[in-house]
């Protein structure tokens, strides 16, 4: 049996409520040959019997590890050259899913991003404001949604970044620069979040750290320079500020500002060797790829 152009990857932690209509309305949806894998992170009701009752092919983990694990291990599962990911909350309409695949034709990945109105309070819209106002600035291109879990992607690029996915909610971010820092096309179609169905299961201090503190990774591995070179300037402008102050309140050059200056270049060195590192390694990582792609296949 030839494999299915399409897998649709749904990872799911307690969703028996919502996941068993989100399948009904893919199955609904007029698509290529597909497949649909749900993989149950450890759920502790009926989420893989529901899913599975739906037709969907279901993976499980034996305990909760996280929802980025579940997607990685989608990835590794699915057989589709292009691959949907979705949430089974109820959130991300499948009516919207046509629209998600249209452009793949020229891009390498497409991203449902929420119109204003799909946020659930304004403190989550401001939140995904920042997030990918910073996103922008790091990947030097318009990014509308950092955080939308809704998108589809061709399989082989996803798995050229997958080792690089946190295993939490933040996975969509990484995918997004790691594809833009890579010069690959993306584009975000505007679409309507459904709310979701039952009790949201990020919460928004200790995932908002944690996802601030795994995109400033990230943003380093990619563009460290564009990090670096903030802070750097930072302390530059500050240590010359300082010392304009001492010099014409004291007439001297103090300790500080000599420590401020220097910190200054140091960061600024350090931000140097990073980006040489960077692109080292995005060069040898692409090799590896483009060798993948001209082996002979079976």
């Amino acid at each position: 049996m030839s494999p299915p152009a399409l897998s649709i990857i749904i990872p799911a932690y307690n969703e028996a409520g919502s996941v068993g209509a989100v399948l009904a309305a893919i199955a609904a949806q007029t698509l290529a040959p597909h497949e649909v894998i749900v993989v149950d992170d450890g759920s502790t009701d009926d989420t893989a019997a529901v899913a599975a009752a739906h037709g969907a092919r279901v993976l499980r983990h034996p305990y909760n590890i996280g929802n980025g694990a579940a997607v990685k291990t989608g990835l590794r599962a699915a057989r589709g050259e292009v691959v949907l990911l979705m949430d089974g909350d109820g959130q991300h309409p499948p009516a919207a899913i046509p629209a998600l695949l249209a452009p793949l034709a020229d891009y390498h990945m497409v991203v449902a991003a929420r119109v204003p109105s799909s946020e659930a309070g304004w403190h989550r819209l401001a939140a995904n404001r920042c997030f990918s106002w910073f996103a922008s600035y790091v990947a030097q291109q318009r990014v509308d949604d950092l955080t939308s879990g809704f998108r589809a992607l061709r399989r082989r690029d996803a798995l050229r970044f997958i080792d690089l996915l946190p295993n939490t909610f933040s996975y969509p971010s990484t995918l997004t620069l790691a594809l833009l820092r890579s010069g690959l096309p993306v584009k975000h179609v505007p679409v309507a979040f459904g709310r979701r169905a039952g009790e949201s299961k990020i919460r928004l201090w200790d995932d908002g750290t944690r996802f601030l503190l795994i995109l400033s990774k990230v943003a380093t591995l990619f563009a460290p320079l564009r990090v670096f070179l903030p802070v750097s300037a930072f302390f530059f402008v500050t240590g010359l500020g300082y010392y304009a102050y001492t010099f014409l309140s004291e007439h001297r050059f103090t300790n500080m500002a000599a420590l401020l200056l220097s910190t200054s270049v140091i960061i600024f060195m350090l931000g140097l060797v990073s980006e040489q590192i960077a692109q080292l390694r995005m060069e040898r990582q692409a090799a590896l790829h483009s060798a993948e792609d001209r082996e002979p296949t079976a």
